[in-house]
């Protein structure tokens, strides 16, 4: 998959038991595939509806394809990786990368085309995942939130899973929550702002902020933060969903132009944006959870999970609980989103539900995914 941040495919080969049943599953291999800065911000670019004039069409299909192609090389990459050829592979699962995300619609777009890895690896493909849970009347996403639940729930524990990419999305999983029981939706911004503000202060010569260092030498500005947390998006009841269209590019430039404006120093402003996040999901706990003293453990997934200022600052908010990355918990950070597709892929293909319709706001629960056929068999087995 590429998330929000669109800086990269991660690619992750799990095996997953024979049966209906998840667990036990393990990840085979792991790889990052970094998409180079230009390639990055045609996808920004598009997203953010600045495609050339009757240039946009044109510009979605063909990153349609080349997505496609870089999706099926970064598949057969960690195949390789892990020793195994990709004509042992039962299946792939693409998330795809999203460039429309509009549930007030119901509407979504994920682009990298199934047909394209389906041809090149000739392996079962599946796609377009997010399509089918908003035809059943939810928001699309978050999905990811399926997974939690099978690799982070616990009889011992309330855990907070944190996934912190461009958006900012949480998990609920009260100690022995049956699926119903696990509340999910997005936040509000994480990285997206972040990265889009380093971009515009830097003109382009940085991309983000590494392990949080600028953000930890700043210092939030309490007007600003006010302002930033007087948002209707935060006050929306669940579910709920949101993207680059809301907090994306031309948010970034607009912060990042006005604090230039003001004389102010950059690394105030990424700090700023830190505690908002950070805020923006103590309050969501508040609001929407049992509180967030009621957590016990906050385990941090995402580009998020690397960036101490988040890490400090969620400890802050959440005095009585753990507070770790994914890894704590048997399943690297970087791997999550990538596993839960694959885990989504392995249940579309055996017909089995792959979502959690109280999270999204479906109607039923559904098996999400559109296949492209591969050269062998359609099934795992």
């Amino acid at each position: 998959m590429s998330g929000t941040s669109a800086d990269g495919i991660d690619a992750a080969l799990v095996e997953w038991p024979e049966g209906s049943a998840p667990r036990p599953f393990e990840l085979r291999a792991f790889a990052q595939r970094p998409f180079e800065p230009a390639l990055q911000e045609r996808i920004h670019r598009l997203a953010a509806g600045r495609a050339a004039p009757g240039e946009a069409l044109a510009e979605l299909a063909a990153l349609d394809v080349l997505l496609g192609e870089r999706f099926a090389e970064a598949a057969a990459a960690v195949a390789a990786q892990a020793g195994l050829e990709l004509a042992r592979v039962d299946a792939i699962a693409s998330h795809g990368q999203t460039v429309a995300h509009h549930p007030e619609r119901r509407a979504t777009l994920q682009i990298g085309d199934p047909s394209v890895i389906a041809e090149r690896t000739g392996c079962t493909t599946v796609a377009d995942f997010r399509a089918r849970d908003l035809a059943a009347g939810g928001e699309g996403a978050p999905l990811v939130p399926f997974f939690h639940f099978v690799a982070f729930g616990s009889d011992r524990e309330s855990r907070l899973a944190l996934n912190l990419g461009g958006i900012a999305n949480l998990t609920w999983l009260p100690r022995g929550a049956a699926p119903d029981d696990v509340v999910a939706f997005d936040v509000g911004p994480a990285n997206s702002l972040l990265d889009g503000v380093v971009r515009a202060l830097s003109g382009g010569a940085e991309r983000i902020d590494a392990d949080g260092a600028r953000a930890l030498r700043g210092r939030a500005d309490a007007e600003l933060l006010g302002r930033l947390l007087d948002d209707e998006f935060l006050r929306r009841r669940p579910p709920r969903s949101t993207g680059r269209e809301r907090y994306g590019t031309r948010e970034a430039e607009a912060l990042a132009a006005d604090w230039r404006a003001r004389g102010r120093a950059g690394d105030d402003l990424l700090a700023t944006l830190v505690a908002f996040s950070v805020e923006a999901v103590r309050r969501a706990c508040d609001d929407w959870l049992a509180g967030a003293a009621a957590v016990e453990r906050v385990l941090v997934g995402g580009g998020g999970s690397r960036n101490r200022a988040f890490l400090r600052g969620l400890a802050a908010a959440f005095p009585g609980a753990a507070v770790e990355p994914f890894e704590a918990a048997g399943v690297p950070a970087a791997a999550a989103e990538a596993m839960a597709f694959a885990l989504m892929g392995r249940n579309a293909l055996l017909g089995l539900p792959n979502h959690l319709p109280r999270c999204t706001g479906a109607s039923r629960a559904a098996v999400l995914g559109e296949i492209a056929p591969g050269r062998g068999r359609v099934t795992p087995g």
